[in-house]
C-alpha cells in the first residue's frame, strides 16, 4: 500500500500542509476537480475501490486532494444532494461549537458542568459531581456509568470513577454539551441550529438543507457529503475558510486533533486519532497497544459515527475521505471499515513499472510516517543498494538491504530513501514523527 507522502508532520502548521490552498466557492455546487490519472491512479484500482465501497453499503463517498475532488460516487439512491445522518461524527462538529462559544467569551472548557448544568444534574454527590468539567464532556473522561449510553435524566447518571480517571465512550455527557452551550448563551429563545448556521455552517457555505435533529435524547446532524468535505476542510485549515475566521484559536483546534488524555491516546476532543501509542474502541474497555488504524496514514484524525459515517483527514497525504453509508459492523463508530477504505486509497497508484521486459512493481512504505521505536519496511522482493538522506542532501545511511530499516536512530524529520538494483532506481519519501 503506498506511503509517499510530502510536507511536514506537524499539526501547528496543518494548514501549509496542504499545497496552494483552494476553497469551493460559498454558493453554488461548483468543485474543482483533479483528474485520478494526474496523481497516478489507475482506472482498475478505482474501480476496485467502487466495488468494496458498494459492498459496503456506501451512500456517498468523495477523496479529496488539497481540498479539490478528485473521486466522488454515490450508490443506490444516493446523490450529490442526499442529506444523510453524521451520527456520532456530529461529536466533531459540537466540539468546534464549543470551542468557538469559548472564543466568544461564553465558557471556559475548564468550568464545572454544573455551572451550565445545574447542581443536581446528575446522581453523583455534589463533591463528585463538583469533579467534572466541560473538557471531561469532550474527552469521554467523566466517570460516568454508559450503561445507559444516550439518557441525560439525572437517575440515568451514575458514578463509577472520578472525573479524569476512566476513559469510556458515553454519549450522555457528549448530549449535554448541548445544553451547556445553549445555557453558556443566555438566550432564553437560544436555538441550536441558527447557532451551528450564524457561527460556522454560513461561513463555510453548507447548504440550508444541513441542520440537528432531535431523537430521544440524541441530536444527530444531517447534511450532503459535499458539506460534511466542506466542514473537514475548515478543520485541516485551522478554522479558517477563504480568509473568513471561523474558529481562530488554534489551540484548541490542536487539542481537538492530537491526545486530549493518557488513557486513550487515539482520542482528542471527540476526534479519533490515528498514529498514537495504544487505542480504546468505543465497544470494548480494553486498550490495546499500536495504531487504532495500522494501514491508514499515521497523521490521519477522524470525525466517525455509526454506520460508517467518516470525514478522515491525513495531512501527509494531502488528502481528505468522506464517506456516508450504512454498515453490517454494530460498531459505533466503525474504525475497521474506515481502515480498509484508507488501505483501498493509499492503493490506487498504477504498479511502477521497470524498463524492457521488468515486471510491474508496487512499492511499498510501511508505516509511513514512522512512530518512535518502529522499523521502516518495503514491501519488495530481492535485495538492492540504498542511501537514506535528509531534506539537506546529507548522507544518513547507506548499504544493501532487503525489506526492512532500522531507522529507530533517526530524528523527527523527513528523509528521502534511494533503492538502485538492476531492474530500478527510485527515491521515495518517509517521515520520522
Amino acid at each position: 500500500m503506498k506511503r509517499i507522502v510530502g510536507g511536514f508532520l506537524c499539526l501547528g502548521l496543518n494548514a501549509a500542509l496542504f499545497a496552494q490552498t483552494y476553497f469551493p466557492p460559498k454558493t453554488g455546487d461548483t468543485w474543482e476537480t483533479i483528474d485520478p490519472a494526474s496523481l497516478g491512479y489507475c482506472q482498475t484500482n478505482i474501480d476496485d475501490l467502487y466495488t468494496y465501497l458498494e459492498q459496503a453499503e456506501t451512500k456517498s463517498f468523495i477523496l479529496l486532494k488539497d481540498g479539490k475532488i478528485v473521486l466522488e460516487r454515490y450508490f443506490d439512491d444516493g446523490n450529490v444532494d442526499k442529506t444523510w445522518p453524521w451520527y456520532s461524527a456530529g461529536k466533531c462538529l459540537t466540539a468546534t461549537l464549543v470551542g468557538i462559544a469559548q472564543e466568544e467569551g461564553l465558557l471556559n472548557i475548564t468550568d464545572t458542568s454544573s455551572t451550565y448544568l445545574g447542581q443536581g444534574w446528575s446522581s453523583l454527590t455534589p463533591q463528585q459531581e463538583e469533579k467534572i468539567t466541560i473538557w471531561h464532556q469532550l474527552t469521554m473522561t467523566s466517570g460516568l456509568d454508559e450503561t445507559t449510553f444516550s439518557c441525560t435524566d439525572p437517575g440515568c447518571l451514575t458514578y463509577v470513577a472520578d472525573a479524569g480517571d476512566r476513559w469510556v465512550y458515553h454519549n450522555s455527557p457528549y448530549n449535554l454539551l448541548r445544553v451547556v452551550i445553549d445555557s453558556a448563551s443566555g438566550d432564553e429563545d437560544f436555538n441550536y441550529n441558527t447557532f451551528t448556521n450564524q457561527k460556522l455552517a454560513n461561513k463555510i457555505g453548507m447548504k440550508l438543507s444541513a441542520f440537528w435533529v432531535k431523537v430521544g435524547y440524541n441530536s444527530f446532524f444531517f447534511s450532503r457529503a459535499r458539506d460534511m468535505a466542506r466542514f473537514g476542510w475548515l478543520i485541516a485549515n485551522d478554522g479558517v475558510w477563504d480568509g473568513t475566521t471561523v474558529l481562530g484559536d488554534v489551540d484548541y483546534i490542536n487539542a481537538m486533533r492530537t491526545p486530549s488524555q493518557s488513557l486513550n491516546p487515539s482520542y482528542g476532543y471527540l476526534w479519533w486519532l490515528n498514529g498514537q501509542s495504544s487505542f480504546i474502541l468505543p465497544d470494548d474497555p480494553a486498550s490495546y497497544p499500536g495504531s487504532i488504524g495500522p494501514n491508514s496514514p499515521a497523521d490521519a484524525y477522524t470525525a466517525a459515527g455509526s454506520q460508517g459515517q467518516f470525514i478522515s483527514i491525513s495531512p501527509s497525504t494531502s488528502l481528505m475521505i468522506i464517506r456516508q453509508g450504512v454498515s453490517s459492523d454494530e460498531s459505533k463508530a466503525p474504525i475497521n471499515l474506515l481502515d480498509n477504505i484508507w488501505n483501498r486509497v493509499l492503493q490506487l497508484d498504477c504498479p511502477i513499472t521497470g524498463t524492457e521486459d521488468d515486471a510491474a512493481e508496487s512499492i511499498t512504505l510501511f508505516p509511513n510516517p514512522v512512530i518512535e521505536g518502529q522499523m521502516l519496511n518495503i514491501s519488495m522482493d530481492g535485495s538492492f543498494e540504498y542511501t537514506i538522506t535528509d531534506n539537506t542532501g546529507t548522507l544518513i545511511a547507506e548499504g544493501i538491504a532487503s525489506r526492512q530499516f532500522d531507522v529507530k536512530k533517526l530524528k523527527k524529520g523527513v528523509y528521502f530513501l534511494t533503492l538502485k538494483n538492476e531492474k530500478l532506481n527510485k527515491t521515495l519519501t518517509f517521515f520520522k514523527h
